[in-house]
């Protein structure tokens, strides 16, 4: 039996061991919103739209096999009610080129995830971003050989009706310079994973512009409200303003030709695009065109000396009347310019703005007043709100919580548990005290300065917290992932409407977002170790037994993160830490690992303990040699594996975990060094680290997914001059190191967060930063002097400074052997370190 009948065997006795309900299985919060669902319903693209825009997907996806499925569009009726799909054979397919499956749906998003199910557990094959490794179709067979299904057919129905995708900021932190080419490919891919409720954010400032002319504030003024192209996310909630500004009239217009064309796919898939609604942020002009509004400005947001320039932004109170005209206008304006909507409206008023008073009566009008603006433009609107809030804001006790939560009618008001996966807060809220709530992988970012303004049952989608401002780190916690969905849905009373995935940035951890996006429609918890088994097969195409025993090591180490803290990457290399070296205390170091060097015993790790909040320590949750060891399996399996794609990426992303852990210890031995007054050992570990950076980046520049330059590049492309080009590439390379201007020698907070592991950022950036760090600590010993912590600074900032207005180009394709150059590092620097944990 060849390798691709062995996979499509066991896939298909592991898939026939899944139970599908076929009962209903709806929730009070389905229940709730049923009323949307059938207007919904009655407003989605008619069938053959549906259809046409299904085959456009399966031809971009595996054009080989177009003719070798056909779709069919079905009523909710055939699935007892509830959205589906149903796999089955074909009658014709005997013949020469006819169809041989058959797949029928409700949209064309559910005829999609079935033409993926039946990849993924008849054919063994794989579908993720292509700067992960793209598509693994190889094990798909020929068109006319395709594995049957069983006689009955395969019929999966969705246990809730939506699945979320997006965050409020990943429109900035990866989609800010996208085309229309890449989008398309998002679509597609959101399609194939059963996405039907994705934010639709692209375009709104074009539309913020022409309402808030007809309130008399010009286009001028707007210059200093809107933010940069990579700033966008942030002046949109209120955090900043003007910063990477001001916007050309060209973007505003591209932009919103661009909202046009993603929110006609999404809709002719059968989509509901999620439109924004408005959470009170105004631009300061309207403060002098209606100087008796309840306008308040809002605090310091990370600027250094708190920079009005770019800080302190205005919100209108939701109680003036002015918010409902205001909201009402902008939502009148969308219908407008798009023609129609789905009738679900994100505003965020409350996130990270802290109502003045905690009074239930006025926190219940607040709520009141601000979908009275989406009601007065739509009486069908419905409220998706973000429940992040609730999770960090000790504001909101159970009191205040209910308050906001029954200020609506019910079924009106949808809350995003955002951070389901850690800390549900659906089981600690009563199912958010009857609120409809989406289960939802998310991945925030976190506004550390709560300033003084503004910031019945109902239904609550269920999201999963993963991924923060696009770092490049493996990390997940997958039985949560397996299981949370299904126990928030069928616990008692349960208010769940959905799952989603709300990631700060996308393009990584694949495994996790696979993982995630099935969930939509599984029934029950997923045994994982058996899914991770098949995952391993179906990325890369074929068994490979050190393969399958390195994911199930990946599988209870790196995605199986249960220590409750959230994963935001401060490895040494990418977040190098402003602090004095005397400040990094050894005090509590465990004892157990000590080595000699140079004479001199020093300790494996050292725990920083800071006299401030300046550093944060990086997240090590894991066996560092369990992980060394499943590395040595992934190279050990190079020599069938290395021709894959997907390969290539999974061995890159975990030498490069591997090596990031490693290079936090070389930099804690080096503090060790220099507070022994260890001149020698500090200037090799200073080289060692040095050099490591280096190595890194020439093993990052072999796969296109991990290469600065696209980021670049693609902002450039985007540019109609050469003003807005120099423009566009200081927001690219701004947004991924520090933001604000910077004084002589104070750096702003707000720096690193978009931290990358790219190959170009490490050898351009990155290394010579910690070069200069390293350079003041043997200035240090050689002159017997204290650590010249405020030269370092002033030399580090110059760097940065320079650096985002450099024009130097990069490389925006792949160079190397990923094979031959991560072998070479492993035995270089981990080979001897597998043995135990360092």
């Amino acid at each position: 039996m060849d390798s691709i009948s062995i996979i499509s065997s066991l896939i298909f006795i592991f898939f026939c061991a899944f139970i599908f309900s076929v009962a209903n299985s709806s929730t009070l919060g389905v229940n709730y919103v049923s009323p949307l669902l059938e207007i919904q319903e009655h407003e989605r693209a008619p069938s053959s739209v549906q259809l046409t825009a299904a085959y456009g997907v399966l031809n971009r996806l595996i054009p080989s096999h177009f003719s070798s499925f056909q779709f069919h569009i079905i009523p909710k009726e055939h699935c007892g009610g509830e959205f589906c799909f149903n796999i089955s054979n074909h009658l014709g397919s005997a013949r020469d080129g006819s169809p041989e499956i058959l797949i029928h749906g409700t949209t064309a998003v559910d005829i999609l995830s079935g033409v993926h199910w039946y990849l993924k557990y008849w054919c063994g094959a794989h579908i993720s971003w292509s700067k992960t490794g793209g598509a693994q179709l190889a094990s798909v067979p020929d068109p006319g050989s395709l594995p049957a299904v069983q006689d009955a057919g395969v019929l999966v129905k969705r246990p809730v009706p939506w699945s979320y995708y997006q965050n409020a900021v990943t429109s900035s932190y990866t989609f800010a310079w996208w085309d229309w080419k890449r989008w398309e490919k998002e679509i597609d891919w959101m399609a194939l994973q059963g996405i039907n409720l994705p934010l639709a954010f692209t375009g709104q400032e074009a539309i913020w512009q022409k309402v808030f002319k007809n309130f008399n504030i010009s286009t001028s003024n707007l210059d200093d409200f809107f933010g940069g192209p990579a700033f966008l996310a942030w002046s949109r909630m209120g955090n900043l303003h003007k910063w990477g500004g001001p916007l050309p009239q060209s973007w505003l217009d591209q932009q919103l030709i661009l909202q046009k064309k993603i929110l006609g796919r999404m809709y002719e898939l059968g989509m509901t695009p999620v439109l924004p609604g408005f959470s009170g942020n105004v631009p300061a002009a309207l403060k002098r065109v209606f100087p008796s509004a309840k306008i308040s400005r809002l605090g310091n947001w990370f600027t250094v000396n708190s920079d009005t320039r770019w800080c302190c932004t205005y919100l209108l109170d939701a109680t003036d009347p002015l918010f409902v005209e205001i909201g009402k206008a902008f939502i009148e304006q969308q219908l407008k310019e798009y023609g129609r909507s789905s009738h679900i409206y994100n505003c965020d008023t409350f996130d990270e703005n802290t109502p003045p008073v905690d009074d239930p009566d006025y926190i219940s009008s607040l709520g009141a007043t601000i979908f009275k603006g989406m009601q007065s433009a739509d009486s069908d609107a419905v409220w998706l709100m973000q429940g992040w809030l609730f999770t960090y804001d000790p504001f909101w006790r159970p009191t205040q919580m209910k308050a906001l939560l029954h200020s609506v009618p019910l079924g009106k008001l949808i809350v995003l548990d955002l951070y389901a996966e850690v800390k549900p807060i659906w089981a600690t809220s009563k199912q958010f005290y009857g609120i409809p709530y989406i289960w939802k992988l998310a991945v925030i970012f976190i506004r550390l300065e709560i300033s003084s303004g503004l910031i019945h049952s109902r239904d609550e989608i269920l999201c999963m917290l993963h991924n923060f401002a696009g770092n490049v780190e493996m990390y997940g916690v997958l039985d949560a992932v397996g299981s949370g969905p299904v126990e928030a849905r069928t616990s008692e009373n349960s208010t769940m409407v959905g799952v989603g995935m709300s990631m700060e940035g996308i393009e990584q951890n694949p495994v996790v977002y696979d993982l995630m996006s099935e969930m939509a429609f599984q029934h029950s918890p997923v045994d994982v170790k058996d899914w991770i088994d098949l995952y391993s097969r179906r990325r890369y195409g074929r068994f490979v037994q050190p393969m399958q025993d390195a994911w199930n090591i990946l599988y209870h180490t790196i995605y199986n993160c249960t220590d409750g803290a959230y994963d935001k990457n401060r490895d040494v290399i990418v977040s190098f830490p402003d602090l004095d070296p005397n400040s990094i205390s050894t005090l509590q170091t465990i004892l157990n690992n000590v080595h000699e060097q140079y004479g001199k015993r020093y300790l494996r790790r050292a725990i920083l303990e800071e006299p401030n909040d300046s550093y944060d320590k990086p997240h090590l949750w894991y066996s560092t040699s369990e992980v060394i060891h499943a590395l040595k399996l992934f190279l050990e399996s190079g020599n069938q594996l290395s021709d894959s794609s997907t390969y290539r990426y999974d061995l890159i992303d975990l030498t490069r975990q591997a090596l990031a852990k490693y290079a936090n210890e070389l930099f804690l031995d080096a503090i060790e060094a220099y507070k022994l007054d260890d001149l020698h050992a500090v200037a090799h570990l200073s080289q060692k680290f040095l050099g490591l950076v280096e190595d890194l980046d020439i093993l990052l520049g072999c796969h296109d997914g991990f290469l600065l330059g696209p980021w670049i590049e693609s902002a450039k492309e985007l540019a109609q001059d050469e003003d807005q080009e120099r423009q566009f590439e200081w927001n690219a390379r701004t947004q991924i190191t520090m933001w604000f201007d910077n004084t002589e020698l104070e750096a702003s907070l707000l720096r690193d967060y978009g931290n990358k592991y790219w190959s170009g950022l490490l050898r351009d950036y990155y290394g010579p930063r910690a070069a200069i760090y390293f350079k003041y600590l043997i200035e240090s010993l050689e002159k017997g002097k204290g650590f010249n912590l405020k030269a370092w600074r002033r030399e580090w900032i110059i760097l940065t400074n320079s650096w985002q207005s450099s024009r130097y180009v990069f490389p925006v394709k792949s160079t190397g052997n990923a094979l031959n150059v991560s072998q070479w590092l492993f035995e270089k620097y981990l080979q001897d370190l597998g043995s135990h944990d360092h």
